[in-house]
């Protein structure tokens, strides 16, 4: 079971039905002893509830059964614990779901997003395989049957058809290979090195740049819901960007708030987020609503994401289909010219 871990789904599901229990004076022991007999499907959840069953029974607190369970994130469980000490547990597990909830949506839709373009790929490369394999060696037969042998002029027309296919195939294969390579590196210790990679290119950069700013805001705002200072709030914050460019900025802020500064004062001042959420962290944090502007931030920031993903699919699809069309067109025609030669010579 300690290999097993929790979806961010079900994460959120945890946080935001022992929020409810919370919220409602349900004790630890009697709200974890309800999740488990609400269940019955079996998983790790299942057995994890097993065992922190029998942790609040013996006196422990929730996030100490979370630890022991050994299926939650590091992250929810050091949170639960700052809520804990804070006394304010339930914010911080209404907090969390909505964190959890957040970044399985925003997987969904990257992966969502991805999944049309790469499903075009395989097509041209099958098409292409289709063309060389099939398409292409019936009319050279057909040809060298009708007139005994190609003749020189007509031989022409089929190689260039040939060297097409080949090339669109071979890029083709590359793009595929290092999509596969960048997809194994992204999920495994190697990660930096794939977004060193994008990072080099512009839309990419601005996506990296854009995800890296949501996942610190969702993650401050859940820290400054667990009742932390805003200095440690930030510095622990910025460990979830996993994007260096964010980070630069991050720190930047933590050196302006080091000199007596809020975080929205210094997020504004170094430029961190774009001049109107600034605006609205600054407001928020005067009014005494940072935490509610950042929760609103957080779903801004979400869907320009989402946007900037779109739009770079938006210009990747049709690249991919007119390369597609462009080659097979091209090839089709290549090969098209030495039949109309002979219906002309025949006519």
């Amino acid at each position: 079971m300690r290999g097993r871990k929790l979806d961010s789904l079900g994460v959120s599901a945890f946080c935001e039905s022992m929020a409810m229990m919370v919220q409602s004076g349900i004790q630890m022991d009697e709200a974890v002893a309800l999740l488990r007999s609400g269940g019955g499907q079996g998983g790790c959840l299942e057995e994890g509830l097993v065992v922190m069953q029998s942790e609040t029974e013996a006196g422990r607190g929730l996030s100490a059964a979370m630890e022991a369970a050994g299926i939650f994130p590091e992250y929810a469980i050091r949170m639960v614990a700052a809520g804990e000490s804070a006394g304010r547990l339930e914010d911080v597990l209404f907090q969390l779901a909505r964190y959890y909830a957040d970044q399985k949506t925003m997987t969904d839709k990257l992966k969502n997003s991805v999944l049309y373009p790469v499903a075009m790929l395989v097509i041209i490369i099958v098409v292409l395989a289709v063309m060389l394999t099939m398409v292409l060696p019936a009319f050279t037969d057909v040809y060298n049957n009708l007139t005994g042998s190609l003749a020189a002029s007509s031989y022409a027309y089929v190689r260039w058809a040939y060297v097409l296919c080949w090339a669109a195939l071979a890029v083709m294969l590359v793009l595929a290979a290092a999509l596969a390579a960048g997809f194994i590196l992204w999920n495994s210790k190697k990660r930096g090195v794939v977004e060193g990679i994008l990072g080099k290119i512009p839309a990419c950069a601005a996506i990296l740049e854009s995800l890296g700013m949501f996942r610190f805001t969702a993650a401050l705002s859940t820290f400054l819901a667990s009742g932390e200072m805003q200095d440690i709030a930030v510095a622990e914050s910025v460990k979830m960007t996993s994007c260096r460019p964010v980070e630069e900025k991050v720190n930047r802020c933590a050196g302006r708030m080091g000199e007596g500064h809020g975080i929205a004062q210094a997020a504004y001042d170094e430029g961190l987020f774009e001049p109107v959420y600034g605006r609205m962290l600054l407001a928020g944090e005067r009014s005494g609503n940072l935490e509610s502007v950042l929760r609103k931030l957080t779903n801004l920031l979400a869907e320009h994401c989402s946007n900037l993903v779109e739009r770079l699919v938006g210009i990747v699809d049709p690249v991919l289909s007119g390369i597609l069309m462009l080659t097979v067109g091209l090839s089709l025609l290549s090969i098209m010219l030495p039949l109309i030669g002979m219906m002309n010579s025949i006519g």
